[in-house]
């Protein structure tokens, strides 16, 4: 058996090494009451490496800038990781092309005050394509987080809102 990454055998504070991966789509309606419309939702799965902890976001679409925004959020709550790792979802790799971007143009110019996020020197690293089992970690939380999800709401359709709020009590069961 092979060796543990570093990441996962050396304490660290919590999130200061982080999983990342995406569950969904799912439905959420637009408005409550009858007759109402609904569009897709996905989640992404944050989880801490050392601490096995578990961050849930709840996105609108799988575009970068929507990505961004829910990596932003984390960061606000949990404080910034040094590396994060994922699979090689086209979302998380132009989320690096921009954070690297961002950090190269940051060094560059030298601004004061920048607010990118990429100023904060965050290392990304892709599992190899077709194996998820190196994303195991991240996988099972996202096992555990739709047992949680489908015996919480079953088949009904939530607004943004109502699905934030389960998301949040779930992650909560799950730490």
């Amino acid at each position: 058996m092979g060796n543990l990454p570093t990441a996962r055998c050396t304490p660290a504070v919590p999130f200061k090494h982080s999983g990342l991966d995406y569950a969904g789509p799912y439905a959420i309606r637009t408005s409550k009451g009858r007759g109402h419309l609904s569009y897709k939702g996905w989640i992404a799965l944050f989880v801490c490496l050392s601490t096995r902890a578990t961050h849930l976001e709840l996105v609108s679409d799988m575009t970068t800038e929507t990505f961004l925004a829910a990596l932003r959020r984390f960061f606000a709550q949990r404080g910034y990781s040094s590396s994060i790792y994922s699979d090689c979802a086209s979302t998380f790799a132009g989320a690096n092309a921009v954070l690297k971007a961002g950090f190269a143009a940051y060094r560059k110019q030298l601004e004061e005050g920048a607010r990118s996020v990429s100023c904060h020197g965050v290392s990304w690293h892709f599992i190899p394509p077709g194996s998820p089992n190196f994303g195991g970690m991240w996988e099972a939380g996202v096992k555990s987080m739709k047992h949680h999800l489908r015996r919480t709401i079953g088949d009904a359709t939530l607004t943004f809102e109502e699905f934030y709020t389960v998301l949040r009590q779930i992650a909560a069961v799950l730490n």
